[in-house]
């Protein structure tokens, strides 16, 4: 999809699957820590990035390094982070992202790392999952990823946009090719990235997902509100209406 008249940014353009994960794991308040089969649930995590608080190791010779336990005696130990929309759309999980490895640093029963504020792990792999498919990613990967910068305050901006402003929603319906047709009864906006932002169109059975991209990709938090704009701006010149029933 572009914006026709206006610079345009291809519809395809999105964050990778690795920003994907960098960006869930940047935003989460809470997360499931799993040791060797026990569940910890951690909550509270202010939306600081886990990732502070993570050291990934590469995995270790077959053998062990020296001063570690052999690989088959460290616990097993999974993350599992859940990416709920702000919005009350249907179907409100956008993703769920598990983290793979085993523990070099002993836990306590909180979920947190008895030693210091950090917690050791050698990294096996990160899984993605989202209606598109599951995707697998590896530590290279994830290390070159750097999270959305709209992670942290995509929340805020998507339920002031929706509480304070809907009818900039509507507005936005006019960039939508092909037209919505009538079977749509709501438009909410379902996810806000570097990139763009992404509407879910409801209708009586089902729903679908169209993306509006920004001009170009953002930067900075700073930046969004220019974009916004240029995408508002090029929805008024559009010369159609989208209106959905009441």
């Amino acid at each position: 999809m572009r914006l026709s008249g206006d610079p345009a940014t291809p519809a395809t353009a999105r964050p990778s699957d690795a920003e994907r994960v960098r960006s869930v794991l940047a935003a989460a308040h809470s997360m499931t820590v799993v040791v060797d089969g026990v569940h910890h649930e951690v909550r509270h995590l202010d939306g600081s990035d886990v990732l502070g608080r993570l050291h990934l190791h590469p995995a270790a010779p077959a053998a062990g390094e020296p001063g570690l336990p052999l690989p088959d005696e460290r616990p097993a130990i999974r993350l599992e982070f859940t990416d709920v929309a702000p919005t009350p759309v249907r179907d409100r999980v956008r993703a769920r992202v598990t983290v793979l490895g085993r523990l070099l640093t002993p836990y306590s029963a909180d979920g947190h790392a008895e030693a210091g504020d950090s917690t050791c792990v050698e990294y096996g792999r990160a899984v993605l999952e989202t209606a598109e498919g599951t995707a697998y990613i590896g530590l290279e990967e994830l290390d070159r990823a750097r999270p959305d910068p709209l992670a942290p305050y995509e929340a805020g901006m998507l339920t002031h946009l929706l509480d304070d402003h809907p009818e900039l929603v509507t507005l936005l319906l006019r960039l939508v090719r092909p037209a919505p047709p009538a079977a749509v009864v709501r438009a909410l906006p379902l996810a806000l990235d570097r990139y763009g932002i992404t509407l879910r169109l409801e209708e009586r059975r089902g729903h679908r997902d169209v993306r509006l991209p920004f001009p170009s990709p953002l930067d900075d938090v700073e930046q969004s509100g220019a974009q916004i704009q240029a995408l508002l701006s090029a929805a008024r010149r559009r010369s159609h209406r989208n209106t959905l029933p009441a």
